[in-house]
């Protein structure tokens, strides 16, 4: 018995001894569904590449950004694999803080959806790989439309969502009629938000770089947003963000919610959502304008430069983006879980299309209207749609986040909340000389 012991540890010992050896590269990614799946899924990528271990890291959105950030301002990130977007993306490229993607000929780049790949890609070259894409659309309980005979169109008014969220308010029975992100931050509260101001014909800042945070159609994005969730939200909204409210909705509690494309999949899945097969799903709401009210967003991996092993986060990086990953979810929990919003090839599969169906035209049309160049009726100086991609914006947008969230909790007006947004952002445009440009 003691001899078979030994010889199994012998034998243990041996199967170790290339993990003693493995280079470990950091990934610091933020707590949605599909990075946790990520996660789960890393030992195949450990045992395709031996070579190599990989340590999570794993934060909330608004802290993940934060910390980031913060490492590559200082040039000495802790991380070898960094999950951003198109915001950061181009920023950091530009300044020279992130290394070319570079992927193997077999990654495809071509199969990219082309909104998602141009807001990656930097003189020609591509320096985040896309982990999924999301624009927003409007998710509504059907069978609670029906019995009430409303009827949503392709692309509603943010009056008929306002309409229908009154109809359907039914907290006695555990309905909220509207869910929509209230937790303070430029990626939470504020995306929405600035998607619903470009509906009623605003911009951020005009052409000369004047905040217009106290123009009429901030004003009235505003007014609605908190009324909406102050008369049919649920309680506690300047809490809730995407994770709180794909949660809510899922379990029941929501009649309508205007949020992430990517939360499509959870909700159809039978197996975690108690609505699926009773979900509805329409464009954006628009208001005088359809031009910016649906974002534009990719969750991304990027190799930082301050990267140690830069070869080995790249490898992570392609896996992970790769067509081959998304087969591999597709075999581990079907099609319906599998990360879009990237790839041709996901939607044009035929098994992904018979288990999405329901929403994968939605997604994509959503996608690929959203146009970052062009998103406001009147003409703006800054790219981006939810975002302006100025690396300024950050800063302005924790600030004003956190002001709706003070309107909505009732610790200020709606115009007090617009008026310090709108001091705090001239404040530091001015001070970064953007002033009369």
């Amino acid at each position: 018995m003691r001899r078979r012991i030994a010889a199994l540890g012998c034998w243990l010992a041996a199967l170790a001894l290339p993990a003693l050896g493995a280079t470990e590269i950091v990934v610091a990614t933020v707590n949605n569904e599909h990075m946790i799946e990520m996660q789960r899924l890393t030992p195949h990528f450990e045992r395709a590449n031996p070579d190599v271990r990989v340590r999570w890291v794993t934060l909330e959105e608004a802290t993940l950004r934060q910390r980031v950030s913060t490492d590559m301002a200082r040039g000495s990130s802790r991380y070898d694999v960094l999950t951003i977007g198109m915001y950061e993306t181009q920023i950091w490229a530009r300044r020279g803080w992130l290394r070319p993607i570079d992927p193997p000929p077999d990654y495809d780049l071509a199969d990219l959806l082309p909104a998602i790949r141009a807001g990656l890609t930097l003189d020609g070259r591509l320096y985040a790989a896309p982990f999924y894409g999301e624009s927003s659309m409007l998710y509504y309980r059907r069978d609670l439309a029906e019995r009430a005979g409303i009827v949503f169109p392709e692309r509603p008014s943010w009056r008929q969502v306002r309409e229908a969220a009154e109809r359907l308010h039914d907290p006695a029975n555990g309905v909220y009629g509207i869910c929509l992100r209230g937790k303070p931050g430029w990626g939470e509260n504020l995306a929405l938000v600035m998607t619903m101001a470009n509906a009623f014909g605003g911009q951020w800042a005009d052409l000369n770089w004047r905040p217009q945070l106290e123009s009429k159609p901030w004003r009235e994005a505003v007014s609605l947003y908190v009324e909406l969730l102050q008369r049919y939200g649920p309680p506690g909204s300047a809490a809730n963000g995407y994770n709180e409210l794909l949660g809510l909705f899922r379990a029941g509690r929501c009649a309508l919610w205007v949020d992430a494309t990517i939360a499509a999949g959870f909700l159809s899945d039978p197996a975690a959502s108690r609505v699926a097969g009773r979900v509805g799903f329409a464009q954006a709401p628009r208001a005088v304008t359809a031009k910016g009210a649906n974002w534009l967003w990719t969750w991304s991996l990027a190799v930082p430069t301050t990267s140690e092993h830069p070869q080995e986060a790249r490898r992570f990086a392609a896996w992970a983006t790769s067509r081959a990953y998304t087969e591999l979810v597709a075999r581990e929990r079907g099609w319906a879980a599998v990360p879009t919003g990237t790839r041709r090839s996901t939607y044009e599969h035929p098994q992904f299309q018979r288990v999405a169906g329901a929403f994968a035209a939605a997604e994509r049309k959503a996608i690929d209207s959203a146009d970052p160049d062009d998103p406001t009726l009147p003409r703006s100086p800054y790219r981006g749609i939810q975002y302006a991609a100025i690396p300024e914006f950050q800063t302005i947008g924790v600030a004003i986040g956190q002001q709706l969230a003070a309107a909505l909790s009732g610790r200020a007006s709606v115009d007090q909340a617009l008026h310090a947004a709108q001091t705090t952002a001239e404040r530091e445009l001015r001070a970064a000389g953007y002033g009369g440009r």
